[in-house]
């Protein structure tokens, strides 16, 4: 199973950007969907991005919309995350996940592979 480590999170004000990144090792990253997911404390885990195996298709949830961009290189085993114009709402810790090969297999799918987490902090 591919293995996800996370990075580029850290604390921003509101209006900043940030770009995440998440690098795989071992698994089929370059036939994998990959994504982000984002949770605060007491809340569900929300689904925020998703890119298919190819880089070619990709689906934002509503609170991604407009403001960030999912991209991958697949010659680097590494997807991206780029944030902008953040809010403090957006504060959340931030996961990347694997599963599936479009990006509608990864929003159907009740299982993934997670990294670790790397926390967001927008201050306003």
């Amino acid at each position: 199973q591919v293995q996800l480590v996370e990075s580029g999170g850290g604390l921003v004000r509101a209006g900043g950007s940030l770009r995440l990144s998440c690098a795989a090792s071992g698994g089929s990253f370059t036939t994998s969907a990959m994504g982000w997911f984002r949770q605060t404390p007491g809340k569900e885990r929300e689904f925020v991005a998703t890119i298919n195996w190819s880089g070619t298709s990709t689906y934002y949830g509503d609170s991604a919309k407009g403001r960030f961009t999912l991209s991958r290189d697949n010659a680097k085993n590494t997807v991206y995350l780029q944030m902008n114009s953040l809010k403090p709402e957006d504060t959340a810790v931030y996961y990347c996940a694997a599963g599936g090969q479009s990006t509608t297999d990864f929003v159907q799918r009740t299982s993934h592979a997670w990294g670790q987490g790397t926390q967001v902090t927008v201050s306003s």
